[in-house]
């Protein structure tokens, strides 16, 4: 689905990816492990097109994405990808329902099928008494299965995930693996997993691992 050939960036005089090449299947849930300053997060950026290789390819279902313009870029990102952080990133005045339509209000979807989508998510993900609450009211557990229903309302081929686990307590982290499977296999999603959590990565199909800018492993 996804293949990257000689992905080259660096900030400066500071190289941080030094010829990454790498593949993840439709349907595979990938996790990528590494030491802090491996790259493992720049290259998530890369491969979300919220930044551009200094040189190198993007192959996205046979397109070369690295060769995109920005309008074009932003189009491609909300309509392929989804994307679920470390701390969140809920806006704390909307409710958990509010959260989730945003993407697709910005999508300029119908209100109407935005919200129906939003709210089957949020039931899917067991939050069905959870709608009208807002971040600060929700668990952290909570609080990240929200997350991951925003990231998921635009039906995006591929969910990139930095540190999905970071923040919660093992239980919590077992849960959300648990929940990307059971997404992966009703929604036939592609995942990418940034994570320090090993137990995490072990749950994973595959494993790759990063150092000093590229892949070792």
């Amino acid at each position: 689905m996804i293949e990257t050939r000689n992905i080259f960036k660096s900030f400066g005089p500071l190289a941080v990816l030094k010829g990454v090449n790498f593949r993840v299947k439709k349907g595979e849930i990938l996790a990528i492990v590494g030491a802090s300053g491996a790259g493992k997060t720049t290259f998530l950026q890369i491969l979300g097109t919220l930044d551009k290789p200094d040189s190198g390819e993007i192959i996205f279902n046979d397109t070369d994405i690295a060769l995109m313009g920005k309008k074009e870029l932003a189009k491609f990102r909300k309509q392929h990808i989804g994307f679920v952080f470390q701390f969140h990133n809920l806006l704390p005045e909307f409710t958990a329902l509010e959260n989730v339509c945003i993407p697709g209000f910005i999508g300029k979807r119908q209100k109407k099928q935005v919200q129906e989508k939003a709210t089957s998510l949020l039931q899917h993900l067991g939050l069905n008494d959870r709608l009208n609450h807002k971040p600060s009211e929700l668990s952290g557990g909570e609080q990240q299965r929200v997350a991951v229903a925003r990231a998921l309302i635009n039906d995006p081929d591929l969910i990139l995930a930095d540190e999905p686990s970071g923040n919660l307590d093992s239980q919590n982290a077992r849960d959300l693996y648990d929940l990307f499977k059971v997404l992966r296999n009703d929604f036939q999603q592609t995942f990418v997993i940034v994570t320090h959590n090993e137990e995490f990565a072990h749950l994973a199909d595959r494993t790759i691992k990063m150092k000093d800018g590229i892949i070792v492993k």
